[in-house]
């Protein structure tokens, strides 16, 4: 998929989120949240995601997803940022 920049929503990092991945890697969390829209393509599976898809807002409390990132869109779809943590 290839998106456009068009803003940016922040920086997170929480010292107390560890995240372990299914390789064995361990990993503080530090992101760097950029906003966009897609150009072309389609979403896919990583890594790092096992689904993706496009959904509506409304959709959202029946996702299972981190609280991180919960927190991530929620800055976003409230207007509050940019964030720095």
């Amino acid at each position: 998929m290839t998106a456009q920049v068009t803003g940016f929503l922040g920086v997170y990092s929480d010292p107390a989120h560890i995240v372990e991945y299914t390789d064995g890697e361990v990993r503080q969390e530090y992101e760097v949240t950029l906003i966009g829209e897609p150009v072309s393509g389609e979403p896919t599976e990583n890594d790092e995601a096992s689904e993706v898809r496009w959904t509506s807002v409304h959709e959202l409390d029946r996702l299972d997803m981190h609280p991180t990132m919960r927190r991530q869109i929620d800055h976003y779809l409230s207007g509050e940022y940019p964030h720095i943590d």
